[in-house]
């Protein structure tokens, strides 16, 4: 008995080393497949199972490192879709908080904020995943994995199987593994950098591994469809990473497609659309005296061939395009194959004539069907593009000439038009608007109703303008027929509603809306009439053009050609028995006169002004010679406004802004103590601003739509004794606000808190 009990404590010492051995010769066999894997990903995933029972875990998680991204991403198979696990390089998790402090973790229970707060003040689990699984992490020891001072990933062990804190051992093993993985890691981006393969950067930055790749290239051979399709709709790899991928595998470029691409009308001539369909390429734009064109394929030498024998003598530098992104280009850029064939019939019989005639563009008819169609696709693709003008631009020489269109305020190349072109497209919207084609020496204003020639109902008014050389330059606004935006739509402040609906209530007074062209005045005013319109009220508008038209206004197109302008309107209205009169602009003195006198007769007046504060809008009226007791009298209230480019709805990106930001906005809206009778908003980590982000709704710009800024001032006394006085615009600006006014920046300071636009925007369109 003695012998036996002496003996025992050897037994257990000899089991612990047995135990011991077992775990360490594991350990090896584990490295050994690592460090021998041909696919280390799908290795990992085969060795789950081990290294989870070696470790007494229930889970075993490995992040790699995408430098570019600086993210952690863990990539998993559910069902026949494959997801990622996407972690930021930072404090706010546990993978990323090793990763980016290099360092290791070894908690008890992830849930323990004073744990964790022992380990790192600003540590933080991130529990999205518990939540979104239904498991629950408790222990978790994580080990960033490095090559000598690179970081390339980082693993973790969740769950110790008896609910204890990983061991020392655990610790000792798991800071094995990591170094037998950051070799195996540097060991598969060395062979990957000698690879040369397509998708190579998918690959070493573990978007996508061997075996996924390899099924995926089946798959999209059966199924007869690009395999960078095939990879973004089953696999859901973005655009953009495989952009990066083609862009270095062929040394090129990508091109990804945007709607808003230029049409290259002096590159399409002559080249045929099947041809450019049935070998994916597409030409884009010249630069840098070179010619660029989308091509799927740029290292098929015979494609490339017969490119080039297309542009003889002409440098050619190209870019790499998806196959469907170049079929998209090609019928934004064409169209209608028949009518594109008739333009280079034309163009192809001018081609050949400019040899001959030194002026080209004089042998062109601007009756010819080439020119009409190409004048009308200008039109409806500017229509169906939401744009607000078209610019036509000729250049001297042999120049081409540019077509702009202006979109949510901005303007986009839209085409290049062969310069031969340039006389008989000008003349044929001349003819379109019943201008004189003969006279090029003088501005010349007219309209053109679409629908005449076989267009939309659209209307447009057209300003030529000459320029040197003996050129025109056309100017076309868009004139969409409309509805009315409710005016509780209109974004308005709560307190600049309240007051904005306590004057169009009024029965009698002036109500004047400001701001510079294509800043929604009339848009606003409309809506303000829409709020009235009651079968009671008998409403009169005189406008021109008539843009938005409501039921139960009795609206005016003036005509200042014959003798027709606001101020013969105004006075007509008011034989006709008029409650409201709005008229679309009070630019010159009798308009303005006629207006106020009106006001103060018991008519409510509705007007626009072309200046660009409310403060400012009083004191430009007095210039005017306005008398000041009368003016005062009238006045109800000014509002100023602009467009601000929106945030697109569909991508923008919540964030919390640094203190420095936060105190710019601050600063910018006028200060602390302006700025907490404002808006009030205190500074701390909850506090969310948003910014652009880029998505396919909006083009990738991040930007989609506008949103109305507002400065709304209130007639008040106080206001009204300052104009009988001609007060200074400071004065009035300074009565304004303690009125209750909030100025352009103010609002739009306001909407980006609201998440609406950001300050770039605001600053964009007022300084003040």
């Amino acid at each position: 008995m003695l012998n036996q009990a002496a003996s025992s404590p050897d037994n257990s010492s000899v089991q612990n080393l047995q135990s011991e051995v077992k775990y360490r010769t594991k350990l090896q066999e584990i490295g050994n497949q690592l460090n021998a894997a041909p696919n280390l990903d799908e290795t990992l995933m085969d060795l789950e199972d081990e290294i989870t029972k070696l470790f007494e875990a229930e889970r075993f998680t490995v992040y790699f490192v995408d430098g570019i991204k600086r993210m952690l991403i863990s990539r998993f198979k559910s069902g026949k879709e494959y997801n990622e696990i996407k972690l930021p390089l930072s404090l706010n998790s546990l993978a990323g908080y090793a990763a980016f402090k290099q360092t290791s973790l070894n908690i008890k229970n992830v849930y323990d904020k004073k744990e964790l707060a022992g380990i790192d003040a600003k540590l933080k689990f991130d529990s999205t995943w518990d939540r979104q699984s239904g498991f629950t992490t408790r222990q978790a020891l994580v080990m960033p994995i490095l090559f000598e001072k690179y970081l390339l990933g980082a693993f973790q062990l969740i769950n110790k199987k008896n609910d204890e804190r990983f061991s020392e051992t655990d610790e000792v093993s798991a800071t094995e593994l990591a170094k037998i993985l950051g070799i195996a890691f540097y060991n598969q981006k060395r062979v990957a950098k000698g690879r040369k393969g397509k998708f190579d950067y998918l690959l070493e930055n573990h978007v996508l591994t061997q075996k996924e790749l390899d099924t995926a290239t089946k798959e999209a051979r059966k199924r007869k469809e690009p395999l960078e399709a095939y990879l973004m709709r089953f696999f859901k790899i973005p655009k953009k990473d495989i952009g990066k991928s083609l862009s270095r595998y062929y040394g090129v470029p990508f091109f990804e497609y945007n709607p808003n691409t230029p049409i290259p009308g002096e590159l399409i001539v002559g080249l045929r659309v099947p041809f450019m369909r049935n070998n994916f390429w597409v030409p884009l734009r010249i630069e840098d005296g070179k010619i660029v064109i989308a091509v799927d394929n740029p290292h098929d030498l015979r494609k490339i061939d017969d490119i080039k024998a297309l542009f003889p003598g002409k440098a050619i530098k190209f870019n790499v395009a998806m196959q469907k992104d170049i079929l998209d280009l090609i019928a934004l850029f064409t169209q209608d194959e028949k009518e594109l064939a008739a333009i280079d019939d034309i163009l192809s019989q001018l081609q050949d004539e400019q040899e001959e005639i030194d002026d080209a563009e004089g042998a062109l008819d601007e009756e010819a069907s080439a020119v009409v169609q190409l004048v009308n696709k200008i039109i409806l693709d500017a229509i169906a593009r939401e744009a607000s003008d078209i610019h036509i631009e000729p250049y001297g020489g042999k120049q081409n000439t540019q077509v702009r269109i202006r979109v949510d305020g901005n303007c986009y190349v839209y085409q290049t038009i062969p310069y031969s072109y340039r006389n008989a497209v000008v003349s044929r919207i001349k003819i379109m608007s019943d201008l004189d084609i003969a006279e090029r020496r003088l501005p010349q204003d007219g309209k053109i109703k679409f629908k005449k020639f076989g267009g939309k109902n659209v209307e447009l008014r057209v300003a030529t303008v000459p320029t040197a050389g003996g050129l025109e330059d056309v100017v076309m606004r868009v004139l969409a027929a409309g509805e009315p935006i409710p005016l509780d739509k209109m974004q308005f402040s709560k307190k600049n509603y309240d007051n904005y609906i306590s004057v169009v209530t009024k029965p009698y007074g002036l109500i004047l809306v400001c701001g510079p062209t294509g800043s929604g005045k009339t848009t606003t005013l409309h809506s303000a009439l829409g709020y009235i319109n009651r079968p009671e009220k008998k409403i009169w508008t005189a406008e021109d053009p008539v843009e938005i038209t409501q039921a139960g206004l009795r609206q005016v197109q003036v005509k200042p050609k014959i003798g027709f302008d606001f101020a013969a309107a105004m006075r007509s209205f008011l034989r006709a028995d008029p409650d409201v009169i709005m008229v679309g602009e009070m630019r010159d003195r009798e308009t303005t006169h006629i207006g106020i006198e009106a006001s103060l007769t018991g008519h409510l007046v509705f007007s626009t002004l072309h200046t660009n504060s409310a403060p400012e809008s009083i004191t430009r009226l007095l210039d005017m010679g306005m008398d000041p007791f009368n003016f005062a009298d009238a006045i109800l209230c000014i509002m100023a406004q602009r467009l601000c480019l929106t945030l697109c709805k569909e991508c923008k990106e919540a964030y919390t802004p640094t203190q420095t930001e936060y105190d710019e906005l601050v600063r910018e809206y006028g200060g602390e103590e302006a700025f907490g009778k404002g808006l009030n908003i205190k500074y701390s980590k909850d506090l969310k601003l948003h910014r652009p982000k880029g998505c396919d709704f909006c083009n990738n710009t991040g930007y989609r739509g506008r949103i109305a800024l507002h400065e709304l001032l209130m007639g008040t006394d106080e206001m009204k004794k300052r104009i009988q006085r001609k007060a200074m615009m400071e004065d009035v600006a300074k009565q304004a606000v303690k009125d209750g006014m909030t100025t352009l920046k103010q609002d739009g300071i306001d909407k980006i808190f609201q998440g609406f636009v950001d300050l770039v925007n605001v600053r964009k369109v007022c300084i003040k």
